[in-house]
């Protein structure tokens, strides 16, 4: 298994917090594991029906959670900028709902959000450690270049393994914004790209 009770794991921009929920029941704790949402906690209550169930859950288990964390700028936030870890996670990273993500326009918003975490996340994990980012794999998804974005980031991909959600009991993909935030998205084939500074055995 990719994450481990050992591992600091930090994700970022948890919807409802379900995915941080699905580790921590796996391990039987959360004290390894630091969640953060783009969101308030009001604002993540609002919008999602389950969201105050699964901070309750996370919080007995030890976790520890941060709200309104930008991925451009986390790695100078108060709470992580002298942390390291050995996973970061980011799964299904989208800019939002503005037009139709064929645009050239909303492309360039996808990869500069992207680009924007690698830069972060980076300068946040261990030497050892891996940035995981999950993301759907056809187009026009695909065209977001996911392995260009970490070249040009000096991280190396050391795999591309394919995603499946019922790994994860419990985990529910959440649209994140709109009328139908608190809606599920067909993730399709979907895959977890993991990057390093070196390869593995190198």
């Amino acid at each position: 298994m990719d994450y481990q009770s050992s591992h600091r794991i930090l994700l970022v921009g948890e919807g409802d917090l379900s995915f941080s929920l699905s580790l921590a029941r796996s391990f039987g704790t959360a004290l390894n594991i630091v969640a953060t949402t783009l969101d308030s906690r009001l604002s993540l209550i609002t919008k999602y029906a389950s969201a105050l169930s699964n901070l309750a859950q996370l919080e007995s288990l030890g976790c520890t959670i941060l709200h309104e964390v930008d991925v451009h700028t986390m790695s100078q936030h108060p709470r992580l900028m002298h942390t390291r870890f050995h996973r970061i996670i980011f799964n299904f990273p989208h800019a939002g709902f503005i037009c139709r993500e064929s645009d050239a326009f909303m492309i360039q918003l996808h990869q500069n959000l992207v680009s924007g975490f690698l830069s972060n996340a980076k300068q946040m994990i261990y030497g050892d450690g891996e940035i995981h980012i999950t993301h759907k794999t056809t187009g026009p998804f695909s065209m977001w270049d996911i392995e260009k974005l970490g070249e040009i980031k000096g991280l190396i991909l050391r795999e591309e393994e394919e995603f499946y959600q019922w790994a994860y009991l419990g985990y529910k993909n959440k649209r994140g914004s709109g009328r139908k935030c608190d809606k599920s998205f067909p993730i399709g084939k979907s895959s977890t790209f993991k990057f390093a500074f070196y390869k593995c055995g190198v």
